[in-house]
């Protein structure tokens, strides 16, 4: 029998053969020639007749990272497969470990390093190994100060930007809620779309900024100040806006609309500064300090103001109840103090992102990203996974408050739940700073739904006021359960993005996937509230008669027009509850059969994967 080396393998003596390997000794000649070194290797030669090589190429042992050899035989040229080891087993990659030490063998030029592990072996020397980005990380030291000074200053500016969101996405839907119908509040709910489509023109900022105030400057400073003088317009006429906000829905959405527009232009930008303001190191913080400030504004702009804006709170505790003009002027004041602060900040400076790409060639950029496919991927399971709760998230508490639950008491249960949820991403921050940052996203989809399903039951079975001491508790519980899931999601994906975001188009990178995100939390928002107004049934009954009549008490008109008559307005279908049952069955379908194997196949992917191939 003819028999042609096809490669020469190199290994540590003490690795012997692993036992799947002995089988193939039948068919393969396996001998060690010498020891290289002081390497504690043996370089063997492996010979088998060419029948055998194609069925050696199928065996498991070539399914390990090798190089091609050099020998020109077309035979001899192997290709093995991607190694995919279960998800608890990191990518074998040992050979590295001990690569340098072979730099310096008398090792033949067209020789090939292998590694002839079993699955024991493969788990102890892979242990530490990052499965998909091929690098062991080190372990975490202590954070510097100037990472720390970093950190506070992302939080602070992602806590301006949460402000006009919390008022757009928070408080304003439960002011109105009384004067709007559920179609009305879905085109309100449009002026927070600004937020998820900021990748239509992160391009620009990406590429224009002057070098002599900062990249990233050029345009935090200008959208605060912007956003801070909007904010003093609106406090200057909202009161004219609110005595009949009926009448000014379009006025309303369009001024809420370009408070966040501003927003999420700065967003941009502070998404892009965060990639050179931490060290590469605590990169996975920077989604820690957007989750603490936007959170911080957000919640300070919806359950804070909420409170303090309730004339009942302010009776009772005996203090001035907080409008909402004097409310958006103290943050004009902050955003204009912090701007002035922000002058005096040096930007550090980065050669390889600070490049000025021209504007087209950004679009280029993205074009080219948005073509990859683990990229379109991304996007279908970002934008579509979150449907499963997206009833939940629009419409549960807007029903809880329509069904008896005072404003107030709604207000103290986030503000409650405020302190977990920030202490919830610190913690979930370290988390992902593993191996497989979107594993706690994928986990938190299942508790997640369960708390639709179980926020849907609250409400069905919702009594009449007042609300009991023990009902208020496990609201609040609820409340706390519920907003820990989406904290962990947030953290999770936002980690993820800093993780593979090209740094040459930073800002605009990380918009990319960020916008993914935000148009799978923002889009079903006004599909669900127009849902349910198009499916909920309301009629009007008088008491002394028991016939019912259809005066369309659905519309704020034909709620007052009942009232002038006395009448009671009865629903009897409520939208709420087909919507959310759809938007569940849709979430746990989406889940197995799409969720949870692209995210495995996603983070199988080495960081050079996701950079942009110019």
């Amino acid at each position: 029998m003819s028999t042609r080396r096809i490669f020469d393998l190199k290994m540590p003596s003490f690795w012997l053969f692993p036992a799947y390997f002995r089988p193939l000794a039948r068919s393969v000649k396996i001998s060690a020639t010498k020891r290289c070194g002081n390497s504690g290797t043996r370089q063997l030669a492996v010979t088998c007749d060419e029948p055998y090589l194609r069925r050696l190429r199928r065996r498991a042992f070539l399914r390990l990272p090798l190089m091609q050899t050099g020998l020109g035989d077309p035979l001899a040229t192997l290709s093995p497969r991607t190694p995919r080891f279960p998800p608890q087993t990191p990518r074998s990659v040992a050979f590295r470990k001990f690569e340098s030490t072979l730099a310096d063998s008398p090792v033949e030029d067209d020789s090939d390093e292998i590694t002839l592990l079993g699955e024991d072996e493969r788990r102890t020397y892979a242990d530490g190994l990052v499965d998909g980005f091929g690098t062991v990380p080190e372990a975490a030291g202590p954070i510097s100060g100037e990472d720390k000074r970093g950190m506070a200053l992302l939080i602070v500016l992602y806590l301006i930007q949460g402000v006009p969101l919390g008022l757009a996405l928070g408080s304003m839907p439960f002011i109105l809620q009384n004067h709007f119908t559920y179609s009305q509040l879905a085109t309100f709910a449009l002026s927070g779309y600004p937020y998820s489509l900021k990748l239509l023109w992160s391009p620009i900022v990406d590429s224009v900024f002057s070098s002599r105030i900062g990249r990233r400057k050029s345009w935090v400073i200008p959208m605060q100040l912007i956003s801070a003088t909007l904010m003093l317009y609106i406090s200057s006429n909202i009161q004219h806006l609110m005595d009949e906000p009926h009448a000014h829905v379009a006025h309303l959405t369009n001024v809420f609309t370009a408070l966040v527009f501003f927003s999420a232009t700065q967003d941009i930008a502070v998404d892009g500064w965060a990639l050179t303001l931490l060290s590469p190191d605590n990169l996975s913080y920077a989604s820690t300090c957007q989750t603490i400030g936007l959170n911080t504004g957000y919640f300070t702009s919806y359950t804070i103001f909420l409170a303090l804006n309730s004339e009942q709170i302010a009776s009772h505790w005996g203090v001035p109840r907080l409008t909402l003009a004097a409310y958006l002027r103290f943050w004009c004041i902050v955003s204009y103090i912090v701007s002035v602060v922000l002058m005096f900040k040096k930007e550090r400076k980065d050669p390889v992102s600070d490049t000025g790409l021209p504007i087209r060639e950004v679009y280029k950029q993205i074009w080219s990203v948005c073509k990859m496919e683990q990229i379109r991927a991304l996007l279908i399971l970002f934008v579509l996974g979150k449907i499963g709760f997206a009833a939940n998230d629009a419409a549960t508490s807007l029903k809880l408050v329509e069904k008896g639950l005072a404003r107030e008491d709604l207000a103290v249960a986030v503000l409650i739940n405020f302190p977990f949820q920030i202490l919830g991403g610190w913690l979930v921050g370290g988390w992902c700073r593993g191996a497989y940052p979107l594993r706690p996203w994928v986990h938190a989809f299942w508790p997640r739904i369960a708390f639709a399903l179980s926020a849907m039951l609250i409400v069905l079975w919702f009594p009449a006021p007042p609300v009991s001491a023990g009902l208020f508790v496990f609201l609040v519980v609820h409340t706390v359960l519920t907003s820990f899931t989406s904290t962990i999601q947030f953290v999770a994906s936002s980690a993820f993005f800093t993780r593979i975001s090209d740094p040459v188009i930073g800002g605009t990178y990380m918009t990319l996937l960020n916008t993914f995100s935000n148009i799978g939390t923002m889009w079903p928002k006004w599909f669900v509230l127009k849902s349910i107004d198009m499916l909920t049934t309301a009629t009007c009954q008088h008491p002394t008669d028991t016939t019912e009549f259809d005066s369309e008490c659905r519309t704020q008109a034909g709620k007052a027009l009942c009232a002038a008559t006395n009448g009671t307005c009865i629903t009897t279908r409520d939208g709420y509850y087909p919507v959310t049952i759809l938007c569940m069955a849709f979430g746990l379908l989406f889940l197995v059969f799409y969720t949870i194997p692209t995210v495995r196949r996603l983070q199988a992917l080495s960081t050079n994967s996701w950079r942009v191939k110019v």
